[in-house]
Formats: structure tokens, sequence, C-alpha cells
């Protein structure tokens, strides 16, 4: 996890809390998030980056819609992340 992008963890987090999400509900949750607006040629590379560390799967809703989810590898990862965050913040 160390060595990803803030902006790659944080699709992560959205991937996470959502059920086979599409790259445009992934745009549209992380874009309430960030002031700036991210766009398809952000998101895009940076989900492939993720499909390539094995860290989310991209799969087919449909032939013009692929969807993103977490595989083992990556959930492992972010619970790990999540308990080191915990060990330092309380919030």
């Amino acid at each position: 996890m160390d060595e990803l992008t803030g902006f790659q963890r944080d699709l992560l987090y959205v991937i996470a809390g959502k059920d086979r999400p599409s790259g445009q509900e992934i745009l549209d949750d992380i874009n309430e998030y960030i002031d700036q607006p991210v766009t398809h040629g952000r998101l895009y590379p940076n989900l492939d980056a993720l499909v390539e560390k094995e860290l989310i799967e991209k799969g087919e809703l449909d032939r013009r819609t692929n969807y993103y989810a977490l595989t083992p590898k990556g959930r492992r990862e972010l619970q790990q992340r999540q308990e080191w965050v915990n060990r330092y913040v309380d919030v």
C-alpha cells in the first residue's frame, strides 16, 4: 500500500464501499470528496494501475460498462492499512 498514491488509496476505499461499481459510479463518488474535479483521463489510468497491482479486478457489466471490485489481495491490503491508521488516529 505504501507504493500507492493517496488518490489510488481513495479509489480502493470507494470501491470497497460499493458492490461492483462502474467507473462512472466511482468517478461520481470521488468527485463528491475531492475539490478539483477528477477527469476520466485521471481516473482510468489509476484504476488500470490498481488492476495491474492485482488490488482490484475489472469485469464487464455490459458491452459498454465495466465494473471494479476488490480482489482478496486488495481487501487484505486495505484492512492492514486501516489497522495501521487506527493505531494512530482515534476519531
